[in-house]
């Protein structure tokens, strides 16, 4: 068991998440244990408590406890089987020398945490394709929501990709199917969000809560929350094929939005409501018959500046299967919808 370290971040392992960069110097750390070191202020930088989703920047010294001397097994290295190898693989959507992009399946998380052991992250050593080093996450989506998702090739990538989507240089849009017609067809949804109380049984664990622009700074937790939509097409009423754009990033944006308009994403059972059948009001996320009960939310584009050469990269995920035979159901044709749905109304 060693004792007390101070280390110090080295210049070329700057800009990352600190519990990415904690796994890479002990791999023997699983993501829970890493979480419960912030949690009780174990792990420090320059002397301060974190989180483990903290960036860290050269120079900074981070304190960490003592820590077990014993082997430091390589926690993925042999825990990807050739199925998981398989399907991440025939996940890929595009893919150069600095660049990955998945289309990535619902239910599949994109890191690990207490109940999670299958995840983008860990399933990353399979996406090699003969270079040395593992992509890098460097945006999420949630769990049960599919599509675009961009990992960086090697480190240098990764820190420009992820500058981007911090500072918004990417345009993510998102297709959905909703509960009702939203009225007016479009127009952006600023509510801020501060997440639920409680957690457990009995809490509403990761659920985020809608508050009035005005109440966000008076609000401890709130943050502010913009989401532009459009109607890209309309059933009677009973279901509309939405496009939205999450202009913030914040948790469950894009679900929390729409519930609180009164147009709940299909098969959305924590802001929907699970046990509610919508029959063409604008209410309850279960739309019955042959529709599957799975979320409706796909990150169908992302449009950003290529990292290393600057060009323009346009990716596009097709449906996942639930979405596709919703599609088909309902008879609306992917081929229809522009790429930007929102270019008309720029």
């Amino acid at each position: 068991m060693s004792g007390v370290q101070l280390l110090t971040v080295a210049e070329g392992d700057g800009d990352q998440r600190l519990d990415r960069w904690l796994r890479r110097q002990f791999p023997q750390l699983s993501q829970v244990k890493i979480e419960k070191m912030c949690r009780k202020g174990e792990v420090r930088v320059d002397k301060g408590r974190v989180k483990p989703a903290t960036r860290i920047t050269a120079g900074q010294v981070v304190r960490v406890p003592p820590m077990d001397d014993g082997p430091r097994p390589q926690l993925f290295k042999h825990r990807v089987s050739d199925a998981d190898a398989k399907m991440i693989r025939d996940c890929v959507i595009y893919r150069d020398d600095h660049v990955i992009a998945l289309n990535k399946p619902p239910g599949l998380p994109v890191q690990g945490g207490s109940k999670q052991t299958r995840h983008v992250d860990g399933l990353a050593q399979a996406l090699t394709f003969g270079l040395d080093e593992d992509p890098r996450l460097v945006h999420r989506l949630d769990k049960d929501t599919s599509g675009v998702l961009v990992l960086g090739r090697n480190r240098a990538a990764a820190a420009a990709l992820a500058e981007a989507f911090r500072h918004r240089a990417t345009r993510k849009i998102y297709w959905a199917a909703v509960a009702g017609a939203p009225t007016p067809k479009s127009g952006t949804i600023k509510f801020g969000l501060v997440k639920a109380p409680g957690h457990g049984k009995r809490g509403e664990g990761e659920k985020m809560h809608c508050l009035h622009p005005d109440d966000v700074r008076h609000t401890e937790g709130a943050k502010r929350a913009t989401t532009d939509f459009t109607t890209i097409s309309n059933l009677g009423g009973r279901v509309s094929w939405m496009g939205l754009v999450p202009v913030t990033g914040r948790t469950h944006q894009l679900r929390a939005h729409m519930a609180e308009l009164g147009h709940p994403i299909v098969g959305d059972g924590k802001y929907g409501g699970s046990g509610q059948e919508n029959l063409g009001d604008g209410w309850g996320s279960q739309l019955g018959g042959d529709i599957s009960k799975k979320l409706h939310l796909h990150a169908r584009h992302l449009i950003m500046e290529h990292p290393m050469t600057g060009n323009t990269l346009s990716l596009t995920a097709p449906l996942p299967p639930h979405m596709a035979r919703t599609w088909d159901q309902f008879q609306w044709d992917a081929a229809d919808a522009p790429i930007d749905p929102f270019e008309d109304l720029l």
